[in-house]
C-alpha cells in the first residue's frame, strides 16, 4: 500500500453510524420515546443536530442549529457541562418558556453534555411520555452519562485518526407499506377491521396514511388509493388546519391519547381520536354528537397550509424575542436564535437617527469596521442598508459579485462574506432598521425562504421597536436619578466618606432611596432615606426631601427640628407617598454624632478596636404619616477611627431571609472587612449584598470615617 493510499483510508469517514446506534441504544436502555445528537460546530459556538430518533425532525426544527448560549436545555448542558433535567411541561415553561410555548405537551426531557475532560463534542437530549416519574432515577442518570461519555471517547478518537463522520439518517419508523395485509397482519384481521361501523387510521411518524378502512375513507370522503402514502392534512382538503396538526404532534410527543372535533362541510361534524405509539399512531374516526356549538368553518379549497416547520419555528423565534429588553439583548438573540437557525454566520442591525445610519449592533465579523464605518452615513448615500431602511423593500444578494455590480463603493473594505439578505424592519407602518444577514458562501434565496425571512423581519422589527423605547426610557431614568444625587461628596475635616447606591434590576431601575453629606460651621450634617416606590414619583419625591434637609440644615434646626420640618413638607405636598429617613450631625472635633430617625434601618458602628454594634436608637414613624409625630435625638461617641455605617433596606432585605439574620451577617461582614479603605469596603457591601446580581430594591451606602478630634 502506498503512503497516498494509506493516508487516503485514514481519512475516510467512520464506517458505521456511530451517532445514531449510540443514540438507538441509549433510548432502549432509558426507555425513552425520543431523543437526537448535536454535534458542536468547529467554527462557530453553534450546536448542529446530527441525528434524530423516535419523532421527525420537523417537530424539533426550531432548534435544528442553535447558539451555545440560547437558553435551551441542550445548550445549557454544553455551557454547564453537565445533565440538564426537566420533568414536564410546567417546569419547561418556567425555565425554557420558549420550548413550551412551540410544544406545550407533558413530556420529560433529559440533555447531557458529550464531553471529554479537554473538549466538548456536542450533546444528546432524549424525552419521555408525560407518565414519567418526576424525579429522574439513579440508574437512568447513570446510564445516560456512561453513555455519552463513551460517545464522547469514540469522537475523541476518530478527531485523532481524523476520521470524518458521514451524515446518518434519522431513525424512524418503518417506511409505509402499500397493502392492507402487510399493515395489519393476516387476511382474517383485514377483514374484520373493514367490517367495524367506524373509521379506523394508521399513520407513520411523518403523518402519512398507512392503512385506512372502507368505513374511514366513506368517512372522509376520500377514496383510499387518495389516502395511502399521503399525509393526512394534505389528502383532506378540510383537515388542513394547523390546529388539527398540533393534536397529532401533542399525542406523538406525550405518548398520550388525545381527540378532537372537526366538520366535514358542509354539515357534518366527526369525532378524532388518536391512540399514539413510539412508531406512529392509530385513529379511530366516528361521527361526532352534540356539537352544534362548535362553529369552526372549513378552510376554503385550495388554500395554502403552512408548513409544520414554519409554524413551529416562527412560535420559537417569537417566544424568543418576548424576552429581549434592551437593543442589546435583541441583537443577541437575533444573533444567537436566527442567524444560525437560517443558516447564517454574520449579523448587523442598523437604524437611524436624524437622517444618518447608526449601526446599533453586529455579531460574526472578523473586523468590526467593515461594519463600523457605515455609521453616521447619511442615509442618501448608495448603500443597501440605507436603501432598505428608506424604502422598506429587501435586498438579496446572492453572490459577493452581485452586491459590488449594484454597490460598487463596496469593493473597498470587502468582508469576509459572500451573500447577504437585507430585511427592512418595520413595526407599526414604519421602518425602523435593517437586519442585515450575512453568510459565508455564495447562497440562493428561493421565493419560500426570502418570505420566511421577511416574515421573521416582522418578528424583530417588533422587538426592536419596543427595545428602542425601554432604552430611551431607561437613559431617562437614570439621568433623572444621577441628576437627583450628589455627584462628589464633599472632603471634611476630620471626616473620610464614601457612598455607593445601586438602583433595582427590575422595572425603570429607578428609585427613592438618597444620601447626601453637608458640610456645615464646624460640623457636618449626613442623611440617607428611603421614599416609597420606584419611579418617577418616587424619584422627584427624593429629590424635593434631600433639598428641604439641605435647606433645613443650612437655617441650624437641629436633628429632630430637622426631620419634624421634613414630615410636614412630605403631608403639604400631598404625595401619598411615606419616607424613611436617618439624619446625624457629626462633630469630629468632640468625637460626637446626634442622630435622629424616623422608621429607618439602624445604623452600625464600627469601633476602632473591630467590634461592630447595632446602633438602637429611640425614633418615630415613617415620614408623611403623622403631622404631630415627634422624632428623639440621640448621640452616640464617634471615637478617632470609629465607622459609621448607613444604608437602606434593600443592602438587607430579601425574600424568605429574616431581617436580623441578615444585619447579623452585613455585622460580620463589617468586622472583617472594616479596616479596608472606604471605598474598596463599599464596594464590597454592595457587592455581596443579598441577590446583589437580581436586586428586587434599590440600595443605598453611605460610610463615614472619623480619622481625628
Amino acid at each position: 500500500m502506498s503512503e497516498g493510499q494509506a493516508s487516503a483510508r485514514t481519512r475516510a469517514p467512520v464506517g458505521r453510524p456511530l451517532l445514531s446506534l449510540t443514540l438507538a441504544a441509549l433510548m432502549d436502555e432509558v426507555h425513552a420515546h425520543s431523543g437526537a445528537v448535536y454535534l458542536l460546530s468547529p467554527d462557530q459556538a453553534v450546536l448542529e443536530m446530527a441525528v434524530m430518533a423516535g419523532l421527525p425532525r420537523a417537530f424539533a426544527a426550531p432548534w435544528e442549529r442553535i447558539g451555545v448560549s440560547a437558553p435551551i436545555p441542550v445548550s445549557t448542558a454544553v455551557r454547564e457541562r453537565r445533565l440538564v433535567w426537566v420533568s414536564g411541561e410546567e417546569e419547561m415553561a418556567l425555565r425554557y418558556p420558549r420550548i413550551a410555548m412551540v410544544l406545550p405537551y407533558p413530556f420529560a426531557l433529559a440533555a447531557l453534555p458529550v464531553a471529554t475532560a479537554a473538549k466538548t463534542y456536542g450533546a444528546v437530549f432524549v424525552t419521555w411520555p408525560g407518565s414519567h416519574p418526576p424525579e429522574l432515577s439513579d440508574w437512568e442518570r447513570e446510564h445516560l452519562t456512561a453513555a455519552c461519555d463513551r460517545l464522547a471517547v469514540r469522537l475523541e478518537r476518530a478527531a485523532e485518526h481524523s476520521l470524518p463522520l458521514a451524515p446518518e439518517p434519522d431513525l424512524l419508523a418503518a417506511p409505509v407499506v402499500g397493502g392492507v395485509a402487510g399493515s395489519l397482519g393476516s387476511v382474517e384481521a383485514a377483514r374484520m377491521v373493514a367490517r367495524l361501523p367506524y373509521g379506523l387510521c394508521s399513520l407513520d411518524l411523518h403523518g402519512r396514511v398507512a392503512f385506512a378502512n372502507a368505513a374511514a375513507s366513506e368517512l372522509l370522503g376520500v377514496a383510499s388509493d387518495g389516502l395511502l402514502g399521503r399525509h393526512l392534512w394534505a389528502a383532506v382538503p378540510w383537515l388542513n388546519d394547523p390546529v388539527y396538526e398540533d393534536r397529532y404532534r401533542a399525542a406523538l410527543f406525550s405518548q398520550h391519547v388525545t381527540s378532537f372535533v372537526a366538520l366535514r362541510p358542509p354539515d357534518a361534524w366527526l369525532s378524532f381520536r388518536l391512540y399514539p405509539s413510539t412508531t406512529g399512531l392509530s385513529m379511530r374516526i366516528s361521527r361526532a354528537r352534540a356539537v352544534t356549538e362548535m362553529n369552526r368553518a372549513a378552510p376554503p379549497p385550495g388554500a395554502a397550509r403552512e408548513r409544520l416547520v414554519t409554524i413551529t419555528q416562527v412560535l420559537g423565534l417569537a417566544g424568543a424575542l418576548t424576552e429581549a429588553v434592551g437593543v442589546q439583548d435583541v441583537v443577541q438573540l437575533v444573533a444567537d436564535e436566527i442567524v444560525p437557525a437560517v443558516g447564517g454566520q454574520g449579523l448587523v442591525v442598523l437604524g437611524s437617527r436624524a437622517g444618518r445610519l447608526r449601526v446599533l449592533g453586529h455579531r460574526g465579523y472578523a473586523d468590526p469596521l467593515v461594519v463600523e464605518r457605515f455609521d453616521g452615513l447619511p442615509l442618501s448615500e448608495p448603500t443597501p442598508g440605507g436603501q432598505v431602511l428608506r424604502t422598506g423593500v429587501p435586498a438579496f444578494f446572492e453572490s459577493r459579485e452581485e452586491l459590488e455590480r449594484l454597490y460598487p463603493a463596496l469593493q473597498t473594505h470587502p468582508s469576509e462574506f459572500s451573500a447577504w439578505a437585507y430585511l427592512p424592519l418595520i413595526a407599526s407602518g414604519r421602518p425602523v432598521g435593517t437586519c442585515v444577514l450575512s453568510y459565508g458562501a455564495p447562497h440562493r434565496f428561493a421565493t419560500e425562504e426570502r418570505a420566511v425571512l421577511t416574515s421573521l423581519a416582522g418578528l424583530i422589527a417588533q422587538a426592536l421597536e419596543r427595545a428602542m423605547l425601554y432604552d430611551v426610557k431607561h437613559r431617562l431614568a437614570h439621568g433623572l436619578q444621577e441628576a437627583l444625587l450628589p455627584h462628589t461628596l464633599p472632603a471634611l475635616d476630620g471626616i473620610e466618606a464614601a457612598a455607593r447606591y445601586l438602583p433595582a434590576t427590575r422595572g425603570m431601575e429607578i428609585g427613592g432611596d438618597f444620601y447626601d453629606l453637608v458640610p456645615t460651621q464646624g460640623v457636618a450634617a449626613a442623611v440617607i432615606g428611603d421614599v416609597q416606590g420606584h419611579n418617577v414619583t418616587a424619584a422627584g419625591l427624593m429629590g424635593q426631601v434631600r433639598t428641604a434637609v439641605r435647606a433645613y440644615t443650612a437655617v441650624g434646626q437641629t436633628p429632630d427640628e430637622v426631620m419634624r420640618s421634613t414630615n410636614r413638607l412630605l403631608l403639604d405636598l400631598g404625595a401619598e407617598l411615606f419616607a424613611s429617613c436617618l439624619y446625624l450631625r457629626l462633630d469630629p472635633s468632640r468625637g460626637r454624632a446626634v442622630m435622629s430617625r424616623a422608621g429607618h434601618p439602624p445604623p452600625l458602628l464600627r469601633r476602632p478596636d473591630g467590634r461592630v454594634r447595632v446602633l438602637d436608637l429611640a425614633g418615630g414613624p415613617l415620614l408623611g404619616i403623622d403631622g404631630a409625630a415627634a422624632y428623639p435625638s440621640t448621640e452616640v461617641e464617634l471615637p478617632p477611627g470609629s465607622l459609621l455605617v448607613l444604608y437602606t433596606d434593600g443592602l438587607v432585605e430579601s425574600p424568605g431571609v429574616d431581617f436580623e439574620d441578615a444585619l447579623a451577617e452585613l455585622c460580620r461582614r463589617l468586622g472583617e472587612l472594616g479596616d479596608l479603605p472606604l471605598d474598596d469596603l463599599a464596594d464590597a457591601l454592595v457587592r455581596h449584598g443579598p441577590h446583589a446580581a437580581d436586586r428586587l430594591d434599590d440600595t443605598a451606602v453611605l460610610l463615614l470615617r472619623s480619622t481625628s478630634r
